[in-house]
C-alpha cells in the first residue's frame, strides 16, 4: 500500500513523505536521497525492498522536490539530520515494534551518518552509499567557501559521472531535479564532516558502507576512512570495481540492492 504524508520540521517547514507498506513486514527502511534530487528517484529500490517484506519510507529533503524550504540550501548543519530524525519518528510511529534501518545515498548517506553519530542506538542499522563523510575529493574547492551563503553554484550529473548515459539524461529531464545548490549548503556539509571526523566513537550502530571505485563525486577514501575510524563492531565495507557514484542507478543496480537485502536480512536473523 502506498500513502503520502507531511512531516513538520523543528523550524516549521513541511517535508513531503511517501510510505510503501506491505502485509506482515519484517522491518522498515527509511531512504534518504542525495543532493539536488528527490525521493521519487528511489521508486525501484523501494519496490525491490517491498517485494522482500520491507516497509519503505522516503521523503524529499528540505529545499528539494515537493518539500518546503529555500531550494537546495541549509543554514544550520544539524538541520539535515534533525529532518531525518523527524521523518524517522513519524514513520516509526506506524509500528514501533519493527526494526528500523536508514539507507542514505550521497548527501543522504552523509545525513544518515550524522544521524547515527548524533543519535546512536535509535536505528537498527545504516546503509551508506557514496556518502561524503570526509572531503578527500574537494568537489567545489576548500571549505568554507569564500562567498555568500545564499549564492548558488551550478550542479549537473553528466555522462562522466554515471556509467549509463540514460541516467544522466533522466536527471536532465526530471523537473524535480535541481541544477544548483548554495554555498551555505556546502559550508554546512563541511561543518558536519568536521563533526563526524571528531566523533567516530559515537558511531556504534551496525553499518554497511557502499562505494563505487570509479566515483567522480565522492572519494573512495572517504568510505575507507569512515570504516576504519568508527566504533561500530558490526561494520562492512564494499567497494565496487568499475562502478561510479549513483550505485542505485548503475547497470548493476540489482547487485547493489541484492547486497543490501542480504545485509538487512542477516541483521534480522
Amino acid at each position: 500500500m502506498r500513502s503520502k504524508a507531511t512531516v513538520t520540521t523543528h523550524d516549521g517547514l513541511h517535508l513531503y513523505v511517501v510510505m510503501n507498506t506491505v502485509t506482515r513486514p519484517l522491518a522498515t527502511v527509511l531512504i534518504v536521497h542525495g543532493l539536488c534530487e528527490h525521493q521519487g528517484r528511489y521508486e525501484y529500490p523501494a519496490l525491490r525492498l517491498n517485494a522482500q517484506g520491507f516497509n519503505v519510507c522516503r521523503f524529499d529533503q528540505r529545499g528539494h522536490g515537493r518539500s518546503d524550504g529555500q531550494r537546495t540550501h541549509y543554514e544550520v548543519w544539524t538541520d539535515i539530520s534533525d529532518d531525518v530524525r523527524a521523518v524517522f519518528d513519524h514513520c516509526r510511529a506506524e509500528d514501533a515494534s519493527l526494526p528500523f534501518f536508514i539507507l542514505g545515498h550521497s548527501m543522504g548517506g552523509y545525513a544518515a551518518a550524522c544521524f547515527a553519530t548524533r543519535f546512536p542506538g535509535l536505528a537498527s542499522g545504516f546503509i551508506l552509499s557514496g556518502a561524503p563523510t570526509r572531503y578527500n575529493l574537494e568537489l567545489v574547492g576548500p571549505l568554507p567557501l569564500d562567498m555568500g551563503d545564499k549564492e548558488y553554484l551550478p550542479f549537473a550529473m553528466s555522462v562522466d559521472d554515471v556509467s549509463d548515459p540514460a541516467v544522466a539524461r533522466s536527471y536532465a529531464d526530471d523537473p524535480l531535479v535541481e541544477n544548483k545548490f548554495t554555498a551555505g549548503l556546502m559550508n554546512c556539509l563541511g561543518e558536519g564532516i568536521g563533526y563526524l571526523k571528531a566523533h567516530p566513537d559515537r558511531f556504534t550502530d551496525p553499518v554497511l558502507i557502499l562505494q563505487g571505485l570509479n566515483d567522480t563525486m565522492v572519494a573512495e577514501q572517504d568510505s575507507r576512512e569512515l570504516f576504519a575510524e568508527i566504533a561500530a563492531a558490526d561494520k562492512s565495507l564494499r567497494i565496487y570495481a568499475g562502478l561510479m557514484h549513483d550505485l542505485f542507478e548503475e547497470f548493476d543496480k540489482d547487485l547493489i540492492i541484492d547486497d543490501c537485502l542480504e545485509w538487512l536480512k542477516r541483521r534480522l536473523a
